[in-house]
Formats: structure tokens, C-alpha cells, sequence
């Protein structure tokens, strides 16, 4: 079939009409019947599938059965030629015959099978058309929109990744914890969006701190004010639900043109992080006040575990005042006026302490001196 401008339309003569335009009788369940049609029709095509995959598979293997057979006759025919005992040569002529027979009927099967496989060919063209082979898929992908499931981070894990990335961009985070334009920012950012992340924030504070420890108030402030952009910049993500990265761009056209509750909610958030800043300071300050004082402390530590500072400031006022002043006579008078309970307990802190280093038997010399007083009063 084809029109006057040329356009040819006999492909088309094949469609195989939909089963849903046939004329069914109202007392026959019309949905059951158009399946009923479907199914059938599938089955027929799969079977017709089938045989021309088997076709298909027995020509090959003809042909591979062929081309081994020509092989040995060709080598029955080489060796015939060689000339060889009248027994042998019997015997390969026999063989010889077997082979051209097979590869005879062999041959004969490949045509046979060409034969069916054309025939085959034929019968597939004259097939009509339905909605189950009029067309095939180029390609076929399936694209799901769901967010990967990501595994939780341990703590171990975060402070492993904070480690590394201040080792690897210290001196970035410095640099943008200087900045003090918002144009400034915003390249700096733009030039280095890998900087816009939790870690940034974090480490901004840490050095935030230190400047504070180190009696660098301006600086910390600087630095705190950065700090909040940032902050600021990663809950401006969070509420759109988008990537820290892309958005840090909005959050500086905002705040170049914000009204004064949102500069005043920014400045708010920034003197509440310096007062932090300023408690975790001091904090850190007399930690480590505390640590120095305990080592110098275990470094006090006598023989006997105990501090020389801490026995000396419990021991009488005579007991000190000998002690002051080297005077080993006016110690052994304090210690006499003393009990005997009490001497032997202040005698002993001393020597653990090591405020007193007796020479051998002293200590013994000493509390046996003390019971004899007792007993003498």
C-alpha cells in the first residue's frame, strides 16, 4: 500500500489486530477471553522461539561434528600416502571408508539443516505483528530515587576524620578564621569548598580557645566571629536540606542584606560563643594547674608515699619551728614534750615523708626513749 507522495505503508499490512477490537458475545467474560488470546498467543511464540534456537543449535554442532570428521580423513589420507605394512594398510583403508561416510552424511545433514534454517527465516518474516513484538527495547535502566543508607560514625571514627582533616588544611582554617569582609569569605570559600564542613567549625573554636589561653582576646574574637558564619552557614544546609557547599553562597547574600533580627540573632550567637570560649579557658587553665601541682606533688613523695608539704603543715608549732630552724636538739625536745602515741605517729610521718632520714636504729632509739620517759613520769 502507498500514497501519491510516496510513502510506503506496506510494512504495516502484517499487524496483528488488538484481541480488545474483536466482537465477543455478551454471555462470554470478555476480560477472560482477551487474557485466554494473550496466553496463547505467547505460548506460540515462545515454541517458535524454541525451534529456531534448536535449529540453530544442531546446525553448529554439525558443523563442528563436519570439520572434525574432515580432519581425520585428512589424516587417514596422509598416512596412506606414507605407505605402510599390508595389515596396517588394511585396516586404515577400512577406517578411511567409515570416515568419508560419516563426513558424507554429515555433509548431508548441513544442508538439510540450512535448508530448515531458511525455511525458518522465511516463516519468521510472514509473522504478524502484535504488541508483544512489534518493538524492543534499545535499553532498559531503572533509576530509584532513595537515599542511601549510610552507616552511623562511631566516635572513634569522628575523631579519626577531624584529626586528619585539621592536619591536612590547618593552615586554610587559620587563614579564612582571619577574614573579616564577607566578600573576602566568600571567595575564600568558593575558591576552597571542601573547607564548609562540621570540621571547620570545630577546629575554629579550638583555636579560638587557645588564643584565649594565651591572652589573645582580639584574636579570639575574630576568630569566633568566623566560627558563627560557619555555624551558621551548616544550619542554613540543614533546614534546606541540601549540601553545606552549595548553599554557603545564599547564606552571604543574606546576611549582606539582612534585617536587623537576623544581625542581632548573629551577634547574640557570637557573644554566647565567646563566653564559652572563655569558660572552657578558664576550665582548661585550672586543669592544668591541677596536673602540674599533682605531678610536682608525686615528685614531693617520700619513701613512704606520703608528702613532706602536707606532714610538715600537720605537725605541731615546736615540731616546725625545729624544723625551720635545722636544730636537731630542739627537735627531740619538741618530740619528748609530746606523747608517746603521738610522738611515735608524728615520728613516723616524718620519716615517710622524708623530712627525717634516720641513720640506722634511730627511729627504734627514739620511741624506746620515749616509753622510758613515760614510764619515768
Amino acid at each position: 500500500m502507498s500514497t501519491g507522495a510516496g510513502i510506503d505503508y506496506s510494512a504495516w499490512d502484517h499487524v496483528y489486530v488488538s484481541d480488545d477490537e474483536d466482537v465477543t458475545s455478551p454471555y462470554v467474560d470478555t476480560q477472560s477471553l482477551f487474557r485466554m488470546r494473550h496466553r496463547a498467543r505467547l505460548e506460540r511464540m515462545v515454541a517458535f522461539q524454541q525451534r529456531g534456537e534448536e535449529l540453530e543449535n544442531n546446525i553448529s554442532e554439525c558443523k563442528r561434528l563436519l570439520e572434525a570428521g574432515q580432519g581425520r580423513l585428512k589424516d587417514l589420507e596422509d598416512g596412506k600416502k606414507e605407505g605402510e605394512e599390508e595389515e596396517e594398510d588394511e585396516e586404515r583403508e577400512a577406517e578411511l571408508k567409515k570416515v568419508q561416510g560419516e563426513v558424507k552424511k554429515l555433509k548431508k545433514d548441513e544442508k538439510s539443516f540450512q535448508k530448515m534454517i531458511e525455511e525458518y527465516r522465511r516463516e519468521e518474516k510472514k509473522q504478524p505483528w502484535d504488541v508483544d513484538n512489534i518493538s524492543k527495547d534499545g535499553f532498559s535502566k531503572s533509576v530509584l530515587n532513595i537515599k542511601p543508607v549510610t552507616k552511623e560514625e562511631t566516635e572513634k571514627e569522628k575523631v579519626a576524620k577531624h584529626k586528619t582533616f585539621v592536619e591536612k588544611y590547618a593552615k586554610e582554617i587559620k587563614h579564612f578564621g582571619m577574614l573579616r569582609r564577607w566578600d573576602d569569605s566568600q571567595k575564600y570559600l568558593s575558591d576552597g569548598p571542601h573547607l564548609v564542613c562540621e570540621e571547620t567549625a570545630n577546629c575554629l573554636v579550638v583555636i579560638c580557645i587557645d588564643f584565649q589561653i594565651d591572652e589573645k582576646p582580639a584574636l579570639m574574637e575574630q576568630v569566633a566571629h568566623q566560627a558563627i558564619v560557619m555555624q551558621f552557614i551548616l544550619d542554613l544546609a540543614r533546614t534546606l536540606k541540601v549540601d553545606a557547599r552549595g548553599c554557603f553562597r545564599e547564606f552571604f547574600s543574606k546576611i549582606k542584606t539582612a534585617d536587623k533580627p537576623y544581625l542581632d540573632a548573629f551577634d547574640q550567637e557570637l557573644d554566647l560563643l565567646k563566653d564559652r570560649i572563655r569558660r572552657c579557658a578558664r576550665a582548661r587553665v585550672e586543669n592544668t594547674v591541677k596536673e602540674l601541682e599533682e605531678e610536682e606533688r608525686q615528685m614531693r613523695l617520700g619513701p613512704g608515699g606520703l608528702d613532706p608539704l602536707e606532714v610538715y603543715q600537720s605537725l605541731p608549732k615546736e615540731v616546725q619551728k625545729g624544723f625551720d630552724e635545722k636544730n636537731i636538739q630542739l627537735l627531740q625536745e619538741a618530740m619528748s614534750k609530746l606523747g608517746v602515741e603521738e610522738g611515735k605517729y608524728h615520728l613516723r610521718r616524718c620519716i615517710d615523708s622524708g623530712l627525717w632520714i634516720p641513720q640506722s636504729g634511730d627511729s627504734d632509739d627514739e620511741e624506746e626513749d620515749g616509753e622510758d620517759e613515760e614510764d619515768d613520769s
